[in-house]
């Protein structure tokens, strides 16, 4: 970011829960990392529609990718709260190389826990490294919220299973190196008892891909996968045939927190750059910041933000303690983004005609929250989840 108001006051990163000094370290070398690394080229990467290697390579070689894996794969084995740290750190200075950490994170794990062991041995360093990127690979033009309806199909033919079919909307799929897919290996009416996950080289023969010109997020890009009779050998299936989709879905409560992280990131950075444009600015002769109409709805901000960032890391911490945050995850993916994309429209607005131009922040802030609206889970979908947990809880 260009801007003098990005790097005139820096969030409050104080939580009221026990960390650790360790986990309080690896936050703060993040940080850095984010506020001197990242936040300078938020806008370039942006035009450039890409993140380069060698950025990646820089995240890797600190360890800021994949940080809950253990040891073989090149990770730290750290618990998926100072996962949330690190992802939460890394988009206070770009939300977009958040991903790299969000894919690592959501697609290493289906790799880690189901492929064969010489597989996930031989991808997942190359992910923690920077040098790869596995992107996810599950909806489809016919269904994005009804994911267990898909329909590519994969055939077993000897050593190998041959993918027809298209994904779409895909994060990252044109600076992707692998995919997990997942194909039809049972009947239609089986729905996700008839979906198996699959570990695709990219460069294959027969995938072709395009890419999305979208609002937000282009440093991300979105995009289509096709499969023209692809073969995939049957050593790259991940887990059991017909498991894939409760795969992916045990995975989303986790990806589902560090999304929440990942949007309230830009509220929290947001609020800090207007809390200290408002002190300094002056309207008829007095700050801004003397003003109730001014100052309330920042404090109303800030009051939502830290609750909801509270829950994020509340359902991160079940996780580690192997106790169920289905509902809680649910939450954190409908309220955070849009909780997110309301904060930094209010802060927009309170910089007034600055704040509505491209040299300023926060237009692009804006763009990039709304995707997460509905990538990954709309509001609709993760209100059902709740309340089908709600109601499985009254017995």
């Amino acid at each position: 970011m260009s801007d003098p108001v990005s790097h005139s006051m820096e969030a409050d990163n104080s939580l009221p829960i026990g960390l650790t000094a360790e986990q309080t370290g690896f936050a703060e070398v993040t940080r850095r990392f984010a506020r001197d690394v990242l936040a300078p080229g938020y806008k370039a990467r942006e035009k450039s529609a890409s993140i380069s290697l060698e950025l990646r390579r820089q995240m890797g070689e600190l360890g800021l990718i994949g940080v809950e894996f253990p040891a073989e794969y090149g990770g730290l084995g750290a618990d998926h709260v100072t996962s949330g740290l690190v992802l939460e750190a890394i988009c206070e200075g770009d939300f977009n190389v958040g991903y790299i950490q969000l894919l690592g994170s959501l697609c290493g794990a289906i790799v880690a826990r189901h492929a064969a062991p010489d597989l996930a041995v031989r991808i997942l360093p190359r992910v923690v490294s920077g040098d790869s990127i596995i992107a996810l690979a599950l909806t489809e033009p016919r269904g994005g919220s009804d994911a267990a309806s898909l329909v590519l199909k994969a055939t077993r033919d000897g050593d190998a299973y041959v993918l027809d079919g298209e994904k779409t909307s895909i994060s990252m799929a044109d600076q992707s190196d692998y995919a997990v897919v997942f194909a039809r290996t049972g009947t239609v009416e089986q729905r996700a008892h008839g979906v198996s996950a699959f570990l695709v080289e990219l460069n294959s023969p027969g995938i072709s891909r395009t890419r999305f010109n979208d609002l937000g997020e282009h440093a991300i890009g979105r995009g289509s996968l096709f499969f023209d009779q692809v073969r995939v050998p049957a050593a790259n299936l991940l887990g059991a045939e017909g498991s894939g989709f409760v795969q992916v879905m045990q995975g989303f409560d986790f990806s589902r927190a560090l999304i929440g992280l990942q949007c309230l990131a830009l509220a929290r950075i947001s609020l800090a750059e207007t809390w200290a444009y408002v002190k300094e600015r002056k309207s008829f002769g007095r700050p801004l910041a003397d003003n109730q109409g001014v100052t309330f709805p920042l404090a109303e901000a800030e009051t939502m933000v830290e609750a909801a960032r509270l829950l994020c890391y509340r359902t991160l911490a079940a996780k580690d303690a192997g106790a169920p945050h289905t509902k809680q995850a649910a939450m954190c993916k409908w309220w955070a983004p849009k909780l997110a994309f309301e904060v930094v429209q209010t802060c927009l607005l309170l910089h007034g005609h600055a704040g509505y131009s491209t040299e300023l922040p926060f237009e692009q802030r804006l763009r990039d929250a709304l995707g997460l609206q509905i990538g990954d889970g709309t509001a609709q979908i993760m209100k059902l989840i709740i309340a089908r947990e709600a109601l499985k809880a009254a017995g």
